[in-house]
């Protein structure tokens, strides 16, 4: 199966049974979701939305934010990955947001990298999510199952290269949206050392499985054991 028909059926299938998927972070501003993005990095989701509250309690604007100190985040952040380090960020995040941004959240890519904690990833999740931007965020989610469907080549090594290619064979209207797609199925059915092949719907033009069950005829109806 050539490339153009795994993307031709990957947007098949979600555009038919996921229209609108949304962000698993919970967040009311757009100051609030940059901040639940850059917490997140190698967390899930589910605990920074268990954080978040207090913390954007005590610290409910970038102006608030631009106060505290990594010491003074830090109690409020404890339970995530790497808290130390993301406290750091946090501060001098809300500093910067002050000083050169008027307390706004930049609207490029280029703008929010200069921002501490703030990678192409989270840019992309918030141009693309606060700004409607075709931006496509690779993380780890992503960047496995674009390789495991086909989507991507073997050849793209990092992050970036399987974003150019993702980007280059979607709808600009379906990127955004497409990044949700691919990080959902990531998270929940293709997850990394023991996909739910039985469960996944796309098992008829996914490489990973056309190679690691080849005696199961290609069938989109078709289901391990079933």
């Amino acid at each position: 199966m050539q490339k153009k028909e795994r993307f031709r059926h990957l947007i098949g299938y979600f555009t038919q049974n996921f229209p609108e998927p949304q962000t698993e972070l919970a967040y009311t501003s757009p100051y609030e979701l940059m901040v639940a993005v850059v917490l997140s990095a190698q967390c899930t989701d589910k605990r920074v939305n268990m954080v978040t509250p207090a913390l954007f309690e005590a610290y409910p604007t970038p102006v608030h934010l631009a106060t505290a100190t990594p010491d003074d985040i830090l109690p409020y952040i404890k339970s995530i990955s790497y808290p130390n380090n993301k406290a750091k960020h946090l501060a001098g995040l809300g500093k910067m947001l002050v000083e050169q941004f008027n307390s706004e959240i930049p609207s490029t890519v280029q703008d929010l990298v200069k921002l501490p904690g703030v990678g192409r990833k989270t840019a992309n999740v918030i141009v693309s999510v606060i700004w409607n931007q075709p931006a496509m965020a690779v993380d780890t989610h992503v960047f496995r199952v674009s390789k495991r469907l086909g989507l991507v080549t073997k050849e793209a090594k990092t992050p970036l290269e399987a974003e150019k290619q993702l980007i280059a064979h979607l709808p600009q209207d379906l990127i955004a949206k497409a990044h949700h797609w691919l990080i959902l199925h990531g998270r929940y059915i293709c997850v990394a050392r023991r996909p739910k092949c039985e469960e996944c719907p796309l098992t008829h033009f996914c490489q990973f499985f056309q190679k690691n069950f080849p005696n199961i005829p290609d069938d989109p109806e078709n289901k391990l054991g079933g």
